[in-house]
Order: C-alpha cells, then structure tokens, then sequence
C-alpha cells in the first residue's frame, strides 16, 4: 500500500523584476487514512540543509484518495545563494503513525532548472492543473507531461463545458522549451528526464465548469489521463444556500447563537440565507428594527448581506414574527404575501411568505421564496398551492432556478408531503443528495410504497425546488448540531450547494 507516492517535482530558475528566483513544487498522491493528518517534504539544497515544506491539500482523486501539493520559491541575494540542486523525501504523519516516500531509501534528487520531473510511471501525466475557476477567467491553460518512448506523435484535450452532453476536443502543441504562461518565466527544457511537455490554451468562455481529459497517440497506441477514471473538472463557487428557522427569540443565551449564526455563514462563504420566526419587539405594532433577529443577525456578518422581512402575525404575545430572506447578491426583485386565508395579526395560521429574485453570476437568474407554513390541519395544503401558483407567476424564460425554502410543517413521508410529491413540480433537495435511492423511488419512478423510505426522516425544513430548473444539488449537511455550531434553535439548519445541470 503506498500511503503517499510522489507523482512530480517541478524544478525552475526564473527572472522577475530583476531578482533571480528558484521554484519547487512537489505534487503528490495520498491515502486518506485519516482527516487529521500532516504531509511534509522534507528537503535540501547544495548547501546540505535540511528544511520541512509543509504541503496542502489540492483535491479529491476519489472516496479514499487525495493530491497534495508543496511549493516554494527562493529567491538569490546577497547572503543567500538559490537552493540548486535538490534532495528531498515525503512525509506523511497522522494517528501517531508516520509514512515515507523516500525513494526506497535513497531520497528523490532533482536538479536546478530542469523542469519536471516526472516519478509517476503514467505515459502521459496532467501536470499543474486546478481545481477552481477564478472570476472572470475564460481560458484554462493545460499542461501535459508525456514520456519520450511514447514517441507521441498527437496530444489532444477532450472537454465539455456542460456536463458532457456537448464535447469539443484541442490539440496540444509541443514545447521545446519549457514556457509558464502564468508567470512569464522562461526556462530550459533540455528533457534530461525524457519528458517531453505539450500545452494548450483553452478558451471557456463565461462556462460555470470545465471537464477533461488528456489523450496521446504514440505508435499504435492511444494512452489517457482521465485521472484515474474520475475526469479533471475545474468549476466557479456552488451557490450556498442555508436554511434556518430562529425560533422567534425562544432561546436561552440568544444573543450567543445569533453570534453562533453569523459566524457559520461567514465561515461557510453562504450566498442566500432563508430565514423563519424572524422576530422583533411588538412596540405596539409598530414593531423595532434594532431587535430584528434577521437584522441583528445581518450586521454581524464580516460584510452585511442585502436583507429583505416582512411579518405575518404577533408571535408569543410580545413579537412582530415573521420570515426573511439575506443575499450576497442584489435583490432584482422582492416581494411579500400572505399565502393563507388569514390575514390577521392575532392569529397564527396567517402565514406571509417573502420572495427575492437574484442573479448568481455563471447560474443565472434563481427566485427564492422564505415560508414558514401551517400545519397540516390547520391550512397546510391550502397554502403550499397558493405558494406554488404564485412561484409559477413568476417562472418566466429567464429564470433558471426557484426554490421553495424554509419550515413547512409537514413530516417527511406524511400527507402533506405527499400533497408535494403528488404534485409533480417540486422536489426534495436534500433527499436527492443524501439517499438517493429514496429521492429516485419517491419522485421519479412513484413507488407505491414510498412512504417506507421516510420511515426514519422527521425533517419539516426543505428545500423543494422546481424540477424544470436548470440546476441540481451537489451536496447538502444538517447544520447547527452539538458537532459544528452548536444548537441555537429548536430547529435544525440546513446547508445546501447547488451548481448548473
């Protein structure tokens, strides 16, 4: 078993703004034996000393295996000499056991400005590649490591911008020397490693997501890196979207877990926030902005969101209740409703939905409603279809997206969450990523029988977003338990992620 294997080392002597300057970088494989775990390269110049580069974490290659990369740059002075040639090894530490890549003993070498390196015994290897797409990029440049005896004759990228129902494949042109775009150094590549390197520049326009591969044809033989059967994708941010009903400032130590709330959504990068039992002092119907939970709660963000509240009825003889929706992004469009028959302040079946429209750059525009239904017997159904109707009036062409958010009062697996599935119109997001197999039975092929599958699911906080949007689920967590946050409601938070079908 190798717990830690060295893929590459890129060795480059460059000038910039007049300072010579030597580059390291190490990429290798690691066993994810455990999450709490240090990789290590531990290296030296010509000089004989000994230095520990601390490595990070590049990407997932699968369930149980992960790339990490080490790099640094040295730059010459008057005191202090470019590293040169270079000796080094691996280290992997964790649960009190410690792993080696050592080269069976006798260390890796790699020596000054010879440019990669390639250890892997892969006859074409991916070399230098991301993870993420930056704002406003529109071109991804891919390099290729390929091996000498291969004799390759062609190197082509195979890529799709939307999820492989369209393809498009590049060819890649054969540097003699070794060039980074990136940087604008120029180095030698005098393949002393008989490695040859092969580069193209991609043009991805305003796409949410790359996906690739590399082929090479060499002789009668055609050789991949689709990275071990899992492809290579480079993608902008999901949209975050968080879930959350505040209990109507029931909680003890309140303003703690409104500390608790802000710093999740800071920590977790959210974009949208849908909030229920948003609440403020009554002031005689007047309510109190300054007690506002979504308010309180927005100016402990690092920067404030956009806000849009509104109430439904008095709450706990003393509150204006209500439900709110927060957003990264500026509010195209915002409104509010009562869904229910009743529009009384005394009583609290009025229910009162708000809406906001957003554009989420490479997503489009998304329609977010906050809602905090009744239950069941008390107008339950009545209000999801006056919910719905209003969510179709507003489902124009230019919409890629609208999600139904919050506390909905219905059990997973009840009648009113039938009333739901029933409907053909919405589904559940957070069953569509964490028990698939349920998500399919219940709203795909309808199994007559799919109440058994919610048997054990006591949610009533959803996302239901309509099925025609032009977006899916990537992951989704239940958030603010005794593991992350800590509890600041009765209600449990959801944390989803969503990225173009």
């Amino acid at each position: 078993m190798n717990e830690i294997q060295l893929l590459y080392v890129e060795n480059v002597i460059s000038r910039k703004k007049r300072v010579l300057q030597q580059a390291l970088c190490f990429f290798m494989q690691v066993e994810n034996l455990n999450p709490d775990k240090t990789i290590d390269v531990i290296w030296a110049g010509e000089d004989g000393v000994w230095h520990t580069l601390p490595a990070t974490w590049h990407s997932n290659l699968n369930y149980d295996k992960e790339y990490w990369r080490a790099e640094t740059t040295v730059s010459f002075a008057a005191d202090k000499s470019l590293p040169g040639n270079i000796e080094f090894a691996l280290r992997y530490q964790t649960q009190g056991n410690e792993y080696w890549d050592n080269n069976h003993g006798l260390n890796y070498s790699s020596q000054a400005d010879s440019g990669i390196k390639v250890v892997s015994t892969q006859p074409v290897l991916n070399i230098g590649f991301n993870t993420k797409l930056h704002d406003k990029q529109k071109f991804v440049l891919i390099t290729a490591a390929v091996n000498e005896s291969v004799q390759a004759k062609t190197v082509t990228v195979h890529w799709s911008t939307d999820n492989w129902r369209h393809t498009q494949q590049t060819p890649c042109h054969f540097k003699r020397n070794y060039w980074d775009e990136t940087s604008h150094s120029n180095a030698r590549n005098p393949n002393q490693y008989g490695t040859q390197i092969w580069k193209v520049l991609l043009n991805i326009d305003n796409a949410f997501k790359l996906q690739y591969t590399i082929s090479c044809e060499g002789g009668d033989q055609v050789f991949e890196d689709n990275n071990q059967g899992n492809n290579f994708s480079l993608s902008h941010e999901p949209l975050k979207v968080m879930i959350l009903n505040l209990h109507c400032y029931q909680e003890d130590n309140q303003d703690h877990k409104f500390s608790q709330i802000a710093k999740a959504i800071n920590e977790l990068d959210t974009d949208i926030i849908c909030l229920q039992e948003v609440a403020e002092l009554w002031n005689d119907g007047n309510g109190d902005w300054n007690s506002n939970s979504a308010n309180i709660i927005n100016e402990r963000l690092k920067h404030p969101f956009h806000l849009y509240t509104d109430w439904s009825h008095k709450g706990f003889d003393k509150y204006r209740e209500g439900v709110a929706i927060l957003s990264r992004y500026p509010l195209l469009k915002q409104d509010s409703r009562y869904v229910s028959n009743s529009h009384s302040a005394d009583n609290i079946h009025s229910r009162k939905v708000v809406m906001a429209q957003a554009h989420v750059p490479y997503l489009g525009l998304i329609n977010f409603f906050s809602a905090h239904l009744s239950w069941w017997d008390d107008g339950f159904a009545e209000q999801f279809k006056t919910l719905g109707n209003w969510a179709a009036d507003n489902q124009t062409d230019d919409v890629t997206g609208t999600m139904l958010c919050g506390d909905f009062n219905i059990t997973a697996g009840t009648e009113g969450y039938n009333l739901v599935v029933s409907a053909h119109e919405y589904e559940d997001q957070f069953l569509a990523i964490n028990d698939h197999d349920a998500f399919e039975k219940i709203f795909k092929v309808n199994d007559p029988h799919w109440q058994d599958y919610l048997a054990d699911d006591y949610r009533i906080d959803y996302i239901f977003m309509n099925k025609a949007s032009d977006l899916q689920i990537t992951s989704g967590k239940v958030l603010f338990t005794e593991q992350d946050y800590g509890r600041v409601s009765d209600h449990c938070g959801y944390f989803m992620t969503f990225e173009p079908k």
